[in-house]
């Protein structure tokens, strides 16, 4: 017996998303980038790596991002490469080269698509995470930071979700930081801590409010808290955006020990929480980044923005039994009996799809028991069955998939009727 090579599967920890259930995955990615459509994000393309340096710099060495999550390799040409890890600083690297500060402020900006960090995978934790995102940049307002948690909310609604919280905070500007930094420090040098978290707190305390471990996490119940030091300035804006989160009727808790896992984030900060997913809870995120551009070599412009994660949207519309999407791949299907009625049935059904109807057949000759069978399976709503008597009396039978009844119309009119029938 001829040996067969072994199958290949795909890469551990990437999830991959097939018919029919690939119809959710789309239907929440779809959804997540309407909500910033209609609030006039136009859409940029970015690559899936840049330049290492890119996020070593931008998003921060000390983050675990950087040190211990991206996929980093030499190209052909022997230059460090990363696939990418999150949206931002390619965003505002792409602001910076093609100079979209350089015209009406803020530059509004949508993004969806694959994002790659070397995690242990596990329910809601992917190495190949999809997102869609947002970044408004060059007006530091409070107002657009609530337009952009609102969008996310917006996003989240439009879905039917209802079990997910809003936890929100600051993290200072300029001016607070470097106070509140130095207190930190003087706090954590009198705990008990192991030498890695030592050297994680000299480079950035804030990385060691993030820790996940018991043990330090009981350390930390009595750490200062940066919304308790924040500047005059900050203590305003935080409250601004706040007030127009009330106007705009999204509801939040402060959170005042969030720390996101990106070293940009200044001023307002957020994470939307569904606790439906377990340890794996954020669905999406994000916050202000006021030195991020000039950072990257850019004019001093703040910006604000998001990253919502579509593989755990889609978790948590599971976890809450939320499903408004069809998983149908069409709505039309041809069952064709002889090579005649083949002919015939591919010409209706490309005059159906110009109407824009979603329209597929039945190939390969099968015969009707076969051929309604796979009617049923494409989630149709109608059937056209076609035989050689039917081409003779210039009909068609149009049979209900839903309620099991047919009956003939006319073949020159089909197109008329099915359209008719499915905006009954």
């Amino acid at each position: 017996m001829e040996q067969r090579p072994a199958a290949f599967a795909a890469p551990k920890g990437i999830p991959e998303y097939v018919p029919p259930e690939s119809a959710g995955f789309e239907h929440v990615r779809t959804t997540l980038v309407a909500a910033a459509d209609r609030a006039g994000y136009g859409l940029i393309e970015l690559p899936v790596f840049e330049e290492t340096g890119l996020y070593a710099r931008g998003v921060g060495e000390s983050t675990d991002v950087v040190s211990k999550e991206m996929y980093t390799f030499a190209d052909r040409g022997d230059r460090s490469v990363t696939l990418r890890p999150e949206g931002t600083a390619g965003v505002v690297r792409s602001v910076i080269e093609h100079g979209l500060d350089r015209a009406g402020l803020p530059v509004k900006l949508r993004y969806a698509g694959p994002f790659f960090r070397y995690e242990r995978p596990q329910a809601g934790r992917y190495r190949q995470l999809q997102q869609v995102g947002i970044e408004a940049i060059g007006v530091d307002d409070p107002a657009l930071d609530a337009e952009v948690i609102a969008i996310a909310d917006e996003g989240f609604r439009a879905l039917g979700l209802t079990g997910y919280r809003l936890e929100i905070t600051s993290l200072g500007d300029a001016e607070s930081r470097p106070a509140y930094r130095a207190l930190l420090q003087e706090f954590l040098a009198g705990l008990p801590l192991d030498e890695a978290t030592r050297k994680r707190a000299a480079i950035n305390p804030l990385r060691v409010l993030d820790d996940k471990r018991p043990d330090v996490r009981a350390l930390l119940v009595d750490a200062p808290l940066l919304v308790d030091h924040l500047s005059a300035a900050s203590a305003e804006h935080h409250a601004a955006v706040k007030q127009h989160l009330d106007d705009l009727g999204v509801a939040y808790v402060e959170n005042p020990r969030m720390v996101r896992g990106l070293d940009y984030y200044t001023k307002t900060t957020f994470e939307f929480v569904h606790d439906g997913l377990g340890a794996q809870s954020g669905i999406g995120g994000g916050g202000r980044y006021d030195g991020l551009m000039a950072t990257l070599g850019g004019q001093q412009l703040s910006g604000v923005g998001y990253g919502i994660g579509v593989d755990r949207t889609l978790l948590a519309c599971r976890a809450e039994g939320v499903a408004p999407w069809s998983e149908a791949r069409c709505e039309v299907f041809g069952v064709p009996l002889g090579e005649a009625a083949k002919r015939r049935l591919v010409v209706l059904a490309a005059q159906l799809r110009r109407a824009g109807v979603r329209v597929d057949l039945a190939y390969g000759g099968r015969g009707l028991k076969g051929a309604m069978k796979a009617a049923d399976r494409s989630g149709a709503r109608f059937a056209l069955v076609l035989g050689e008597r039917d081409l003779e009396a210039g009909t068609v039978g149009l049979k209900d998939l839903v309620s099991g009844e047919q009956q003939d119309v006319e073949l020159a009119g089909a197109t008329d009727e099915v359209l008719a029938r499915l905006r009954a």
